[in-house]
């Protein structure tokens, strides 16, 4: 007796993700969020004190 067919998507197998498509999803999830805000963070920070507005936080002399 042959196996059951199991109906699911049309078309079959599906193409995997490409390298941005599960870069980006990696990086929206939920389990990640805490993270990437974290990294966004810092980074903003290290941007703001290489710049010259990080000369604000300087004592004056």
């Amino acid at each position: 007796m042959p196996p059951k067919r199991i109906y699911g998507e049309k078309g079959g197998r599906r193409a995997p993700k490409g390298f941005v498509a599960s870069t980006y999803e990696t990086l929206t999830s939920a389990e990640n969020a805490a993270f990437v805000r974290s990294i966004a963070i810092f980074g903003a920070a290290v941007t703001f004190l290489s710049s010259s507005w990080g000369e604000i936080l300087l004592p004056p002399q």
